[in-house]
């Protein structure tokens, strides 16, 4: 299955952190699959095979209703986020929620989420053209995997979507909180292919800002060192009785 475009949010944070850091391959990254793609060049996002939800649904034992942002920039992406631990989450998922379709493309996404929730110090031009042409080279792969000349538009039914559907707190302060987050992304071709589906587990860190949730380099990197030597949470499916033995916190519609 071809990842690249709903991995694309989830891959934007760790692009920016291999950029600020300078740093190689991350000892945790995992592979894709065979045949995907991504525009980052290290990270800790994991792809997993397709999933169907078992016929035997076993109820998530946590669940969050994530408070919504009390407003939106003029991307439309949401912003004013509560300073609590489930205001840095739900900042999270909303930076990790993606919609490529039509004209729509991976770069516009790309640069979106830059510009609406990456902390200022971790922001610059030069990191900003960066992530315009990697998603620009991701959008020629989207569009030859859908079988249109690069620059053209979906075809009409065709996307990519992801949004974020279970969560987990590592540590958290007053100022700041790092989560893994787990990850539905789905693929269409056009009107009449199936739907294809999957899962994406990565881990973010955010700061307190200027009245407002970020993502940031450096919270993301000390995320990773409160990581270190522990296991990564197994990717199931909320309704999946395994979802809760992974520590999960499945999320409802935002209140």
């Amino acid at each position: 299955m071809w990842i690249a475009g709903a991995a694309l949010v989830i891959m934007l944070v760790l692009t920016l952190y291999a950029v600020l850091r300078g740093a190689g391959e991350d000892p945790k990254t995992e592979t894709p699959a065979k045949g995907g793609a991504s525009p980052s060049v290290s990270g800790t996002a994991s792809p997993a095979p397709t999933y169907e939800q078992p016929e035997d649904w076993t109820e998530p034992e946590r669940w969050s209703a994530l408070p919504r942002g009390k407003s939106q920039d003029e991307q439309g992406s949401p912003k004013g986020f509560p300073k609590s631990a489930e205001g840095a989450v739900a900042m999270m998922a909303a930076a990790n929620a993606s919609r490529v379709e039509g004209d729509h493309g991976i770069v516009d996404e790309q640069l979106r989420t830059y510009r609406a929730y990456m902390g200022a110090e971790d922001t610059s031009e030069t990191i900003a053209e960066q992530i315009e042409l990697a998603g620009i080279e991701a959008d020629k792969r989207l569009a030859r995997e859908m079988g249109i000349r690069p620059g053209q538009p979906l075809p009409a039914g065709a996307y990519l979507r992801s949004h974020v559907v279970g969560y987990q707190i590592i540590e958290e302060s007053g100022a700041e909180v790092s989560a893994w987050l787990l990850v539905r992304q789905v693929q269409k071709s056009g009107e009449m292919s199936p739907e294809k589906g999957s899962y994406l587990r990565t881990l973010v860190g955010a700061q307190w800002m200027g009245g407002d949730w970020k993502m940031t380099a450096d919270a993301t990197a000390r995320a990773q060192e409160a990581m270190e030597g522990k296991s990564d949470p197994e990717m199931v499916a909320p309704g999946d009785e395994a979802f809760n033995a992974a520590g999960w916190t499945a999320i409802r519609e935002a209140s």
